[in-house]
């Protein structure tokens, strides 16, 4: 059996090896950085998604329990200065407690067309819901809050 015997490289090709697996670690560096980005990425979305659902779920609870209660329509009506009517006391509560920065965005109630309390043919209103939050990263950035608003036609019940 022979021997085999290795040559050393010509002088124009020493160091290739390595080049390319430095450039094969560059590249596959660059696209692991990629993903950790894409993940961050989706991760704050979540969040806010998980917001704007849940800004649509309290605005929504807001409006059933108008529903129930269209008698008293009128007794809704907040426009987030000073202190909220009694209606929706418990409401503005789960606002502030459930979305970030919510204690310190104004929820509006806003009603068109309100109902008269004394009204023997009452016509209805229309109800606009706004629920506005920040997010701690937006708070400390000074940025607008988000808005959810729902606007719905509440009409009186045929008793």
């Amino acid at each position: 059996m022979r021997a085999v015997t290795r040559f050393p490289a010509q002088g124009g090709e020493r160091g290739v090896m390595l080049i390319e697996a430095l450039v094969a670690i560059l590249i596959f560096s660059i696209g692991i950085l990629a993903v950790v980005g894409m993940q961050a990425i989706a991760i704050k979305d979540v969040a806010a998604a998980k917001y704007r659902s849940e800004a649509a779920f309290l605005a929504q609870e807001l409006l059933a329990q108008m529903w129930t209660d269209n008698g008293n329509i009128a007794t809704y009506a907040y426009t987030g200065a000073g202190g909220p009517p009694d209606k929706i006391k418990v409401w503005v509560k789960k606002v502030q407690d459930r979305l970030p920065d919510g204690a310190n965005q104004p929820q509006v109630v806003t009603l068109t067309n309100t109902v008269p309390v004394a009204s023997p043919t009452p016509t209805g209103a229309t109800v606009q819901i706004t629920v506005r939050w920040r997010t701690p990263q937006e708070v400390t950035q000074n940025l607008p809050a988000h808005n959810h608003t729902v606007i719905a036609y509440v009409y009186p019940s045929a008793t």
